[in-house]
């Protein structure tokens, strides 16, 4: 099978246009997608970093509270640190518990008198503590529980200690202060941006705080387990709920000479959010470019019609020609030169094949 003229023109003109704006097309529709990627990502992190940054330099402000307590404690004024504690505890509803612990890890003083007398050797902020300041991760209140009053729901703390010593170094105690968790919490979840969610991990990837799908289960996703080896990656992945989301890991709520807790930051934000607006963009550039490719299409369908129409004609002039049927003489084409050329060609080959008829007509009519 062999293809006229007018269809070449077409579909290889059609070929020549549509390939190189389909592939210019794909590769600006994948630099958009790509742009706003990055931009999405650079949000995320940013706004993880802001949050990072304000819970950190709260905690630090109870650090600083505990650190400058530990530096001025004497383990042996009990009476003082007692008072000391329990008006602290009455100022400032952040503190659950502060006491004191000396050397065998018995309790000399404390907030209210809680525990006082009571060993605590065994528990992390003091063991801890005797070698260094120190924080320790979200967990249920064991001593306290039975001897604070009752609450609507389960305590939680997170804890600060550090050593208390003599003027020449000499570690004479611990000094412990439990917050109020919740206390927390609620400072993260003040941050509530459109379109992305904020979580707070431990280091054993259990989420301390975020949304109440995942609140309290330990992920598995890889950002979890970036924030657990203290690495900052942005992924697109898959959640436990069945949804995608691009998320963003800050691997450290850190600040200054603060204690770490081992907690991260995970931003998420659902990726069809994110490729919403790309998607808008990319679905009108493929509409202009689907309408000005049919636009395109139909004037080159009109332009190989208007390169075949004269050879067409010349054609059949030439098939009439030498099918004996000379009396029609070809049309005078007019609209580029090759195709004029060969009309008057077809003219000249028509014009020899009317001269032996012509002279024989002549010869006729002299006879009579």
């Amino acid at each position: 099978m062999r293809f006229g003229l007018k269809s070449i023109v077409f579909i290889g003109g059609a070929i020549l246009m549509v390939a190189p704006a389909l592939m210019a097309g794909t590769h600006f529709t994948g630099q958009i997608r790509s742009k706003v990627e990055e931009a999405n990502s650079e949000r995320l992190k940013a706004l993880g970093e802001l949050a990072s940054d304000q819970v950190a330099r709260r905690m630090h402000q109870l650090w600083q509270g505990v650190d400058s307590i530990a530096r001025k404690a004497d383990i042996e004024d009990t009476d003082r640190l007692h008072k000391e504690f329990s008006f602290l505890i009455g100022l400032d509803a952040r503190y659950s518990w502060i006491g004191a612990a000396n050397l065998e890890g018995k309790v000399v003083a404390a907030s209210g008198g809680l525990l006082e007398g009571q060993d605590v050797s065994q528990r992390p902020w003091f063991r801890k503590g005797m070698k260094g300041p120190t924080a320790e991760d979200v967990h249920e209140a064991k001593l306290l529980e039975k001897l604070l009053p009752a609450a609507d729901k389960a305590r939680r703390f997170v804890d600060f200690s550090a050593p208390i010593r003599r003027p020449d170094g000499t570690v004479t105690g611990v000094l412990g202060a439990h917050f109020d968790w919740y206390w927390v919490k609620e400072n993260l979840e003040a941050f509530r941006f459109p379109g992305a969610q904020v979580i707070l991990v431990s280091r054993d990837r259990k989420v301390l705080a975020g949304p109440a799908d995942v609140q309290d289960t330990v992920l598995s996703v890889g950002s979890a387990i970036a924030a657990g080896q203290h690495t900052s990656v942005t992924l697109q992945e898959r959640w436990p709920d069945g949804k995608d989301y691009m998320t963003v890991v800050v691997p450290a709520v850190h600040y200054k000479d603060m204690p770490s807790f081992g907690w991260s930051v995970i931003v998420r934000s659902p990726t069809d959010k994110v490729f919403e607006n790309a998607q808008s963009i990319v679905l009108s550039f493929w509409l202009t470019l689907g309408a000005g490719a049919a636009a395109a299409l139909f004037l080159l369908y009109l332009f190989a019609d208007w390169i075949a129409t004269p050879l067409r004609r010349a054609l059949a002039s030439a098939e009439r020609l030498v099918n004996g049927d000379a009396g029609e003489p070809p049309h005078e084409e007019t609209r580029y030169s090759e195709a004029a050329r060969i009309s008057r060609v077809v003219l000249r080959l028509q014009s020899r094949e009317m001269r032996p008829y012509q002279k024989v007509n002549k010869a006729g009519q002299g006879s009579r």
